[in-house]
């Protein structure tokens, strides 16, 4: 079984940055565009290295967003990045009727999603991002939880013909998966068996959850971990196999439980595999300013309140 030591973090941002860097030296048609935030979002990186493909619109998310669209007809690769609120709430207009309506081969990149953004507070903190991406015809859901998947995710867009996008969150993450691993982004990955429940998280919660397995365990609840860093298209078969063999589902996500991963596995389960799911993330609120590790522990998002949580929950199995 995979160990996560939470102690051990790496700037997952960085990550994301060094990915774009890398298919740029790859493919001459890979360009990025900002909207004045690269010291934030990282594609700086790229920009250094490829000044005459790196473009910064400025604070105009919706022009960069159409600016994009224009340079796919060109036979360009663009991927474009802001904060998560803006890529994705800010110009859904664009995103949807401009980009995914006819098809474009656009890659969007939205940084700080969830809580963990800290204290820039609710106004910055995207926690309806992969809901709106989620239901847009035509776009696939990434949502990385470490430097390796990050790197892979990006690899991934770039060769992918149409839309995707990829959440990336602002806070440092721990290694989940070890050096050398090969990624299928396309299937969720059963990261550690378990018979008594079965738990299905991404992003940054995937650390947390996997330390709170532990905690679990000392309690003799045995847990299946599973990490579904592609929302849309959703790995059907891995859930439905899962729910099968322990009859019982939890979701995790630093999102709204609405929309989200709790909502796509929902409708998997009701679907193919009628089984209780419950949902644990943000409740149908906005997020609030604060250092991240006191949110984290609000919205019982860390390994300790998951663990507490859990273990309430399967009481009622």
């Amino acid at each position: 079984m995979l160990t996560v030591n939470k102690n051990e973090k790496k700037d997952i941002r960085a990550a994301f940055g060094n990915a774009l860097a890398e298919i740029g030296r790859e493919n001459e048609n890979v360009v990025v565009l900002d909207s004045d935030l690269s010291g934030s979002t990282q594609t700086k990186i790229f920009a250094k290295e490829f000044p005459d493909r790196f473009f910064n619109c400025g604070i105009a998310e919706a022009d960069m967003t159409t600016t994009a669209v224009g340079l796919s007809t060109c036979g360009k690769i663009p991927f474009i990045a802001s904060f998560a609120i803006f890529a994705t709430g800010r110009n859904y207009d664009q995103v949807r009727n401009g980009a995914c309506y006819a098809g474009f081969n656009l890659k969007i990149a939205g940084t700080h999603g969830g809580i963990t953004v800290g204290e820039d507070g609710a106004t910055h903190q995207a926690l309806e991002d992969i809901s709106l991406m989620r239901g847009i015809p035509g776009m696939q859901v990434l949502v990385p939880c470490d430097c390796q998947e990050m790197n892979a995710a990006v690899k991934y867009a770039a060769k992918h013909v149409g839309p995707v996008y990829i959440r990336v969150p602002r806070s440092k993450v721990p290694d989940v998966y070890e050096a050398g691993h090969t990624f299928d982004l396309t299937h969720a990955d059963v990261l550690k068996q378990g018979k008594d429940v079965t738990i299905i998280t991404n992003g940054e919660t995937v650390a947390e959850t996997m330390v709170a397995s532990e905690k679990l365990k000392e309690q003799g609840i045995d847990a299946e971990i599973i990490n579904l860093p592609m929302v849309k298209p959703v790995d059907v078969k891995t859930i439905v196999e899962s729910a099968k063999k322990t009859n019982f589902v939890i979701t995790v996500e630093n999102h709204s439980i609405i929309g989200g991963v709790g909502s796509t596995v929902c409708e998997v389960l009701s679907e193919h595999y009628p089984v209780p799911v419950h949902r644990l993330g943000v409740k149908d609120t906005f997020g609030q300013s604060g250092d991240v590790a006191n949110l984290m522990k609000h919205y019982r998002l860390n390994s300790d309140e998951l663990a507490e949580d859990i273990a309430k929950i399967m009481e009622t199995k």
